[in-house]
């Protein structure tokens, strides 16, 4: 018979430290957090380091020559220069809210926007900021980059021109 309850009370006691060594889900989260660190710091962390590379790109744009639009949802600012870039690079690029503070930037700095809708799309769904843009693309943005600098080259010529023009 003490053999009996000697076996119950050892099977017993083994059950509930085993069921003592659990953690409740409190001591899950908690233990989650301590290894992982909380969650609301990490997202907070990751809000701060979109906000300062956004900051970064938003100040590039002063730098571009032309800045790619459709109409208002999307913009690309695009920068060339042919002695020491292969191809166009993407300053800086964004939908809806960003898109207009771009384009607000390029006005700020008369840096030309151009309308090319299909030209927009594609660099911003296949181009990182501060990468070339592809080879498909590169037709099209000669393009868009002749006519940008053919109006510099106008401006410039009607600068000159009315300097000339003034009293002295």
């Amino acid at each position: 018979f003490y053999i009996a309850v000697a076996i119950l009370d050892y099977l017993y006691r083994r059950w509930e430290y085993t069921r003592n060594l659990r953690m409740t889900r409190q001591e899950v989260k908690e233990e989650y957090k301590r290894l992982e660190g909380d969650p609301m710091v990490k997202q907070r962390m990751r809000d701060l380091q979109r906000q300062i590379a956004q900051q970064r790109m938003m100040a590039a744009v002063p730098q571009a020559d032309v800045v790619v639009t459709n109409p208002t949802h999307i913009a690309v600012a695009l920068k060339y220069e042919q002695a020491k870039m292969k191809a166009p690079v993407v300053l800086a690029k964004g939908e809806r809210k960003i898109a207009e503070e771009i384009r607000m930037i390029a006005e700020r700095y008369e840096i030309t926007i151009v309308q090319n809708e299909p030209l927009a799309r594609s660099i911003y769904r296949t181009t990182r900021v501060k990468h070339e843009i592809p080879s498909e693309f590169y037709q099209a943005a000669a393009e868009v980059l002749a006519y940008v600098y053919k109006i510099k080259r106008d401006r410039l010529a009607r600068k000159k021109a009315s300097i000339a023009l003034s009293p002295r």
